[in-house]
């Protein structure tokens, strides 16, 4: 029997799924990646783990900043 165990996507991971689907991303979504790191709320691992992989593909060029 197969049991579905896959977990709700947090907002992160959504919008990091996006963000690689259209290879854009806005400056709206930078500013709340970056406040998300300087906060002082906990972000999980696997959230900070999607946000420094949009952060790579920026750095590598994957990604085009749109506004």
């Amino acid at each position: 029997m197969y049991v579905n165990t896959h977990l709700p996507e947090s907002g992160i991971e959504q919008i990091v799924n996006r963000i690689f689907a259209t290879r854009c991303i806005t400056r709206a979504d930078q500013q709340m990646f970056m406040s998300a790191l300087l906060s002082k709320d906990a972000l999980s691992a696997t959230d900070r783990r999607h946000i420094d992989r949009v952060f790579d593909g920026l750095r590598q060029g994957l990604l085009k900043v749109v506004d």
